[in-house]
């Protein structure tokens, strides 16, 4: 393969395949560690960053794959919440916006700057003046400068940006900054950086008890690996919960509930083709009931979302209902009123759950997303609530914790938090032009290999940064007539040797998102992907037909509106 030497070298020296899995167990097997973290989704992987990159000796465990229960089901936006300024919620609104800007930084490929229009509908959410001083606010906390400040627009200036609103009702509108990502990508990074600092990050290990010493403090978990189901012991010195909706059942084991615990609520989005809902624009619209929702142009897909609805169901298998369907319909054929989708329009969706913190007589949509930490006795530190775009300061609150309970003199040898100024991959794009320079550049690289469509080269750029030119190198090593299958199977080749991809569901879930933005795809390309993961990971005929009932359950889900939610 003939790849630029340096970006092999750098790439190679990140431990972080699943063909490593047996030296990853041995390691946790005999290892005591200074801190456990539960849990692989955004929150547990920006903690294992800021712990490892510290100096404190990390594993993390996730029961199923990174990224595979919240942190892969939110709206995809690293946002400063505008409603949030609504509630009087200053403190996070400014938090959020510093924090938008800083992971934008850390990689501009994956957090891009995405103008969010905000229509001023007679009687809606949002006046006029209400918007223009709430926009001028969100600004300010948010320290934005240049042309991404707020813009207010006439009715004419506002038809103009998105040509498919209704423009019935329409007195102008707002045009301010938010930030577009892949939730799921950004786990990845996180923990593949994490990796790259001595963490130890396993996915399909669950933690099943807590052992306790003679004072009643936590010893060590008890751990099962899925893959072998072999059951094993991590020991350390600390221990750390961000098991997202699983958090109250994490404490329950411990014996440690208090008056506080988790008020879940889930969150759907539906997605179209880009023919059938062609959107220009990204929005942020009023729903006559009185919430907000985004209509987001993704590639190839527009996408729109969320519900907010109490949840009380299974937390492994969340699923939308018809209710939830014809919720988001309602609201999109309202606000673009032309469209008259159906639910025959939809090609995908996805349903997660907010881990958020119980508070007396608030409906869903008025609950809080800060975070909060909880201490046990037993010396297990919990973290719950808090939004996507808050991650990185949600994960150095949580070191701070754990040091706070070490001795001056332990404490005193690992490093303040530095994650702020940690590119999120070994090979960083700098900023917003240099992204689309690469585009550029790789879209002709691909044309030059026959692959003609545009979407390509956007789609492996937002997707892996400058790692795509690993993958396009390696498209050279098969021999497939199809130039598109060659570029599929460098892509697994990728996601098995560095992104620790354990599954089907992996790779065309969480680490290219394929089931959700371009599902045919997924029916197009399935058995050419599976026969060559069953040679990377030697997969038996028992373990193929798991894979495939599995993979098959989420192409339903993605696709199937059903009458309730399963218990």
């Amino acid at each position: 393969m003939n790849k630029d030497k340096s970006t092999a070298k750098e790439e190679s020296s990140i431990r972080f395949s699943v063909l490593d899995r047996d030296a990853q167990l041995q390691s946790a097997k005999n290892e005591v560690y200074d801190l456990v973290v539960i849990g692989g989704g955004v929150t547990g992987a920006g903690i294992a960053l800021d712990s490892a990159s510290r100096g404190l000796k990390t594993c993390l465990v996730e029961k199923n794959d990174f990224a595979s229960g919240t942190s892969n089901k939110s709206t995809k936006l690293i946002h400063g919440g505008l409603r949030y300024l609504k509630q009087m919620e200053i403190g996070l609104v400014k938090e959020s916006g510093s924090e938008r800007a800083i992971v934008h930084k850390l990689a501009p490929h994956l957090v891009m700057p995405e103008k969010m229009l905000l229509p001023i509908i007679e009687g809606g959410t949002y006046g006029k003046i209400m918007a223009s001083i709430g926009l001028k606010i969100y600004d300010f906390l948010a320290n934005v400068e240049g042309d991404d400040q707020r813009k207010m627009l006439n009715v004419e200036e506002t038809i103009d940006k998105e040509p498919l609103l209704n423009e019935e009702g329409i007195r102008g509108g707002g045009y301010y900054a938010e930030y577009r990502t892949d939730d799921a990508r950004l786990t990845i990074e996180l923990l593949k950086k994490a990796a790259f600092f001595g963490a130890n990050c396993i996915n399909y290990c669950e933690m099943t008890s807590f052992n306790y010493d003679a004072e009643g403090n936590i010893r060590s978990v008890q751990c099962v690996d899925h893959n072998t189901a072999k059951s094993f012991t991590i020991r350390s010195e600390n221990y750390i919960s961000a098991a997202g909706p699983w958090v109250d059942l994490l404490r329950e084991k411990d014996h440690s509930m208090s008056s506080k615990h988790l008020h879940l609520t889930k969150g759907v989005h539906l997605v179209f083709s880009r023919e059938r809902f062609p959107l220009r624009q990204s929005i942020y619209f009023d729903v006559p009931d009185g919430r907000m929702i985004f209509a987001i142009p993704r590639g190839r897909a527009t996408y729109v979302g969320t519900t907010d609805t109490n949840y009380n169901a299974n937390l492994n298998r969340v699923v939308a209902t018809k209710d939830d369907a014809m919720y988001l319909l309602k609201a999109v054929n309202h606000m673009f009123h032309a469209l008259k989708l159906t639910t025959d329009d939809i090609e995908s969706s996805w349903a997660g759950i907010r881990p958020l913190i119980h508070e007396d007589g608030k409906d869903p949509s008025e609950l809080s997303r800060k975070d909060e930490i909880f201490v046990s006795k037993t010396g297990l530190i919990s973290i719950a609530g808090g939004k996507l775009t808050g991650y990185r300061k949600m994960a150095q609150r949580v070191i701070d914790t754990v040091l706070k309970t070490m001795s001056d003199e332990t404490s005193s040898k690992f490093s303040e938090s530095h994650t702020q100024k940690i590119p999120l991959t070994s090979t960083p794009l700098k900023d917003t032009e240099e992204v689309h320079a690469y585009q550029y550049k790789i879209t002709q690289q691909l044309k030059a290999l026959k692959i003609e469509d545009p979407y390509y080269g956007w789609y492996l750029t937002s997707t892996y940064g400058k790692q795509a030119d690993v993958i396009i190198d390696k498209m050279t090593c098969f021999l497939n007539d199809e130039a598109a299958e060659r570029l599929i199977r460098a892509e697994l080749w990728y996601c098995v040797y560095y992104e620790m991809t354990n599954t089907l569901a992996d790779f065309f879930v969480r680490r290219t998102g394929k089931l959700y933005f371009n599902i045919n795809s997924v029916h197009k390309y399935r058995q050419l992907v599976q026969e060559d993961i069953i040679e990377y990971l030697n997969w038996d005929k028992i373990r193929i037909e798991t894979e495939n009932r599995y993979l098959d359950l989420l192409l339903q889900d993605a696709v199937t509106y059903y009458e309730k939610e399963f218990m």
